[in-house]
């Protein structure tokens, strides 16, 4: 490895030295190998993550009843909540390699945890492994601001977007083998709906191999040794039409090179309470927090009660194939057409996706909600969930990176993740005590009303020129 980048970095130091300098143009080729890792990588995790999602709710029904099925489904998203936390304390101080590590194996061993719960139907050991089993989430998650910490600003949304669309590779496939996981495994003496989280458990530990072996140099740690390098910038930088949703065209000038904060070095105290008080001071962070964190509940709360719903008129024999063909059309809808996203992003504003985000998140609780027991309308309503999903995601996402020092960049998108996952994980346990009380219909029709808060935030005006950029 360090024989392949000698050219790159002669002379440079590629360890935890963040005073060590590196010339501007030798970033290109490592940004470059790492998006082609984390690509690969986000396959697998795609996989794993996925194929225990696609059942999850189902496990949980059969294990614990179909009122407790969103709150067991909702402890991987807590759980992945949680787990932002230590996974960005370690980015901050080791860099993104060992925080992505982390999170991987902490996915592995739930999955572990949920086959032996799922073997001897124990509640409490159910939710822990759940709870463990977000990691592989946190770590998919974590990997979309990896991809960007070398990103230029006029391809930050792209390159973003790109890793999130490298999920749709496994993620689309992964409810389909679902069932013959299931059928794999029965073999073995394991439980029906445990063998699909055995296969999860291999793909983590498959994807946090190849992290631990091959993301070096580290993405972050080289972009605080371009902060040394860089020195104190001179002057404020101007914020971006795009990064505050101006019209294309704006007369104010995109740099050609990242921005990077004078004060490179990590701060080993830097936590939640550090990324919100650098937050709370910039509307651009705010936005691209609370657009990340709607998107996320919305899609949940609608997304892990579809399974439940379509077994309402599915029986045992075929309520798999049409849970996994309906997931693979929402999946889909997430994951696909992330790089139209991303470019519209870097093209449009950040502004301006986000609520194209918003409106088809709207469109979505309509359609689905009146579905009814149509199976085709139910999945055009779940595509369309995930398009708004990806909207707010890709674009929320980029706004947030750019809007914060690189110093303290990582605890501000571990607050993000944070945020974002106990949303997800309030809106999956009150959604199954909604359907078993007032229907899935009125579940849709709370969802839309949450996005009333993000919508408001979206049109108030961000001043160009405010402190929302890196400086």
């Amino acid at each position: 490895m360090r024989r392949h980048l000698a050219p790159y970095l002669e002379g440079v130091a590629v360890g935890t030295d963040l005073a060590a300098p590196l010339a501007a143009p030798d970033v290109a080729p490592i940004q470059r190998r790492t998006l082609r890792l984390l690509f690969g990588t986000q396959i697998i995790g795609g996989i794993g993550v996925t194929i225990g999602v696609a059942v999850g709710a189902l496990l949980a029904s059969d294990v614990a009843g179909t009122a407790v099925a969103g709150l067991v489904s909702s402890a991987a998203v807590v759980g992945g909540a949680l787990l932002a936390v230590p996974v960005t304390r370690i980015m901050t101080r080791h860099g993104r390699r060992p925080g992505l590590v982390v999170a991987y194996l902490a996915g592995a061993a739930g999955g572990t945890l949920v086959v032996v719960a799922a073997a001897t139907r124990w509640v409490p050991l159910l939710f822990l492994g759940m709870l463990l089993f977000g990691g592989g989430s946190a770590a998919n998650l974590q990997a979309r601001y990896t991809a960007v910490d070398l990103a230029v600003p006029a391809r930050r949304g792209r390159q973003l977007s790109l890793i999130v669309w490298a999920t749709t590779i496994g993620a689309v496939a992964a409810p389909n083998f679902a069932s013959l996981a299931d059928r794999t495994t029965s073999g073995w003496g394991l439980p029906p709906l445990a063998g699909p989280f055995a296969f999860s458990a291999a793909a983590l530990l498959l994807a946090a191999g190849a992290i631990l072996a091959l993301l070096r140099p580290d993405p972050l740690l080289t972009a605080r040794r371009l902060a040394a390098a860089a020195g104190p910038a001179p002057a404020p930088p101007v914020a971006t039409p795009a990064a505050v949703g101006a019209a294309p065209g704006s007369p104010v000038p995109t740099p050609a090179t990242p921005v990077v904060a004078p004060a490179p070095t990590a701060r080993r105290a830097a936590g939640m309470r550090a990324a919100w008080s650098v937050v709370r001071t910039r509307p651009a962070a705010r936005l691209g927090i609370v657009a990340v964190a709607v998107g996320h509940l919305v899609m949940v709360a609608v997304m892990v009660m579809t399974p439940v719903r379509l077994h309402e008129w599915h029986d045992d024999a075929d309520v798999l194939r049409v849970v996994g063909l309906v997931l693979s059309l929402h999946i889909a809808g997430m994951y696909a057409l992330a790089p139209v996203a991303g470019w519209l992003t870097d093209r449009v504003g950040r502004r301006a996706v986000i609520l194209g985000g918003v409106g088809l998140l709207l469109a979505a609780c309509a359609v689905a909600g009146t579905a009814g027991h149509h199976t085709a309308r139910l999945s055009v309503g779940l595509f369309l969930l995930g398009l708004g999903w990806s909207g707010t995601m890709v674009a929320g996402s980029t706004l947030l990176s750019e809007s914060v020092p690189v110093g303290i960049r990582p605890s501000v998108q571990g607050l993000s993740d944070l945020t974002m996952g106990l949303a997800g994980a309030g809106a999956g346990a009150v959604s199954g005590f909604v359907v078993a009380a007032a229907g899935y219909p009125v579940l849709t029709g709370l969802a839309a009303v949450a996005v009333v808060p993000l919508v408001t935030l979206a049109l108030r005006p961000v001043p160009v020129g405010a402190p929302d950029e890196e400086d």
